[in-house]
């Protein structure tokens, strides 16, 4: 089932039991998605809908940071309970054995041994690792750390 459909089912279930926070957080992705795909006037693929997700996630977590920083711990929160809820609609997260295993791969195939490949790898590692979850930065730092 395409994201959007399953978006818009869960959308009317959170309005028949009336849960706010949920339903903000759903239309908030749907609305995310929908000016994707009016902007880029085609329809989502699933590596489309991924970045927009990505996206969201990481806006989440940054405004989370910076909430708890200027003490402000219900929105904090607020970010947090958003951010598990758009996660639901991610792929499954990759294993740390499958992140070094895509990373030995990327290695093996490019070549790279020193800190100044390190685009080529990570742009390998990637696509070893597509269709999974996949947190850059902690991917960046894996690589970052084996090229070391």
């Amino acid at each position: 089932m395409a994201l959007l459909e399953q978006l818009q089912k869960d959308l009317v279930a959170a309005m028949k039991a009336k849960d706010e926070a949920r339903l903000i957080a759903i239309r908030m992705v749907k609305s995310a998605l929908m000016k994707e795909k009016v902007d880029s006037m085609k329809e989502l693929d699933e590596g489309a809908e991924m970045k927009v997700l990505n996206s969201l996630i990481k806006q989440r977590r940054d405004a989370a940071e910076m909430y708890r920083a200027g003490g402000r711990l219900d929105q904090a929160e607020k970010e947090e309970a958003e951010l598990k809820m758009i996660v639901a609609y991610m792929p499954a997260s990759a294993s740390e054995e499958e992140m070094a295993a895509a990373i030995d791969a990327a290695l093996a195939e490019t070549g790279a041994a020193t800190a100044k490949q390190m685009g080529l790898v990570m742009k390998a590692a990637q696509a070893k690792l597509a269709g999974k979850r996949v947190d850059g930065k902690a991917l960046s730092e894996k690589v970052k750390a084996r090229l070391s």
